[in-house]
């Protein structure tokens, strides 16, 4: 029996072709292993634990171990949690952002030098365990490892509050008080560190072009009144190109889009996606919808400017087709502008957006061509080419539920152009 499991695992190892990586076209988000995650939108009810929570897996395609840094972000993308984890050769993590939110848990995950007997990290037949010394004293992390005040602290910004500890605020405030918004990314580095991505001249040099990690994330909803389903995507797929000549990356305004290349591919700035509002099926669709903000962001004074320098940010083009083809333009209103009865379309880096409600659509079916383009030229890059990325999410007779990804059309090196219209 022990030779017949070694002789499947060779063939496993054949299979996954151990020290090679799966590569697609760069400038396209394909589902392959990757340098970079991104978890392009969250929500955590802190107030019932039968609320809703989103959990994601962080997952290593190669035998090698390798070290994940985790950044969570608010939906206004000023950094406000980071931490590593450490993955075996082959190795899955699962993170559920509810425990981490409410318990302060972080995933016990350690190197061979923090973890020589196997305990918090083991590997498997085929798998690598080495040491990253830099973990040392940093993992395995202790329960409850990010404290009250801290959590405090993070709850308030997650909810658009100000923050008890730094009397500041960093997010966008929402009328769901117990609902925590916002998204994570996960970057291959080469030791454990203390930095986010938005420090770039001081994170850049642990930052590592390893295309290994891939994942899925799930938005659960277990009560069985108001929830009882979920629904799940991969996540976000960023590969890394060092050889690429890349005028956009993934976080190109972080490093002026040129001095330390972080070679992360960028994301489209045009998608489109069908959508049910309504109908015989009792349909309901919102889009869940990243963006890039013209620049990097910090935390700001909650009356005083009590928004980020570029907020709202606008769009290029959102078209509303219904299923004969007949089209209507969707508008947002400039600010200041009292004839405009339309409401800020999709304002922050990580939202929500209900179809019906937020874009007005007067259609029951159809499909939505959103060009999430910025209007006005971003600084660093000298156009207005802003990446974005769309989840849709379907529900019908309070029962179904489903989600996907939006069809990408462009990316922010090749940029879709606007559709003329009368």
């Amino acid at each position: 029996m022990r030779i017949r499991k070694l002789c499947l695992g060779l063939v496993l190892a054949g299979l996954l072709g151990v020290g090679s990586q799966v590569f697609a076209l760069i400038g396209t988000i394909d589902d392959v292993p990757a340098a970079t995650l991104l978890l392009p939108y969250f929500e955590v009810d802190i107030a019932n634990k039968n609320g809703v929570t989103t959990l994601f897996s962080i997952n290593n395609a190669a035998a090698t171990a390798v070290l994940a840094h985790v950044t969570v972000w608010t939906d206004q993308s000023v950094p406000a949690l980071n931490f590593d984890v450490y993955l075996t050769g082959y190795d899955v993590q699962t993170i559920n952002l509810q425990d981490l939110f409410v318990n302060g848990n972080l995933p016990r995950t350690a190197s061979f030098g923090q973890d020589s007997f196997d305990t918090f990290s083991p590997k498997g037949l085929l798998s690598e365990d080495i040491d990253f010394p830099s973990c040392t004293n940093k993992l395995p992390y202790p329960p409850s490892a990010v404290s009250v005040l801290f959590r405090n602290h993070l709850q308030a910004w997650l909810q658009g509050n100000e923050s008890p500890a730094t009397h500041n605020c960093a997010g966008s405030k929402q009328p769901d008080t117990n609902i925590l918004r916002g998204y994570v990314t996960v970057d291959t580095v080469d030791a454990c560190n203390p930095f986010f991505p938005s420090d770039w001249a001081f994170y850049a040099p642990f930052v590592t072009h390893q295309n290994v990690l891939w994942g899925d994330y799930f938005y659960v909803y277990p009560d069985p009144v108001t929830g009882n389903h979920a629904q799940s995507e991969t996540l976000v797929h960023i590969e890394s190109c060092p050889t690429c000549f890349l005028p956009h990356t993934f976080y190109g305004r972080y490093k002026a889009a040129s001095a330390d290349k972080d070679s992360r591919e960028p994301l489209p700035t045009t998608l489109i996606a069908r959508f049910l509002n309504g109908g015989p099926f009792s349909g309901h669709t919102d889009f869940l919808v990243w963006r890039e903000a013209d620049e990097s962001d910090s935390a700001y004074n909650c009356n005083n400017p009590g928004q980020p320098t570029w907020y709202p940010l606008e769009a290029a083009q959102i078209l509303i087709f219904d299923e004969e083809e007949h089209p209507v333009v969707v508008e947002a209103c400039h600010i200041g502008d009292p004839t405009c009865e339309q409401e800020i379309l999709i304002p922050n880096e990580a939202n929500r957006i209900d179809i019906e409600a937020e874009l007005m659509s007067p259609y029951d079916f159809g499909w939505i061509l959103l060009n999430l383009q910025q209007v006005e030229v971003i600084p660093i890059y000298g156009d207005d080419d802003a990446q974005a990325w769309v989840t849709v999410v379907i529900e019908a007779e309070g029962r179904f539920s489903v989600g996907h990804d939006a069809i990408q059309s462009d990316n922010a090196n090749r940029p879709f152009s606007t559709i003329p219209f009368p």
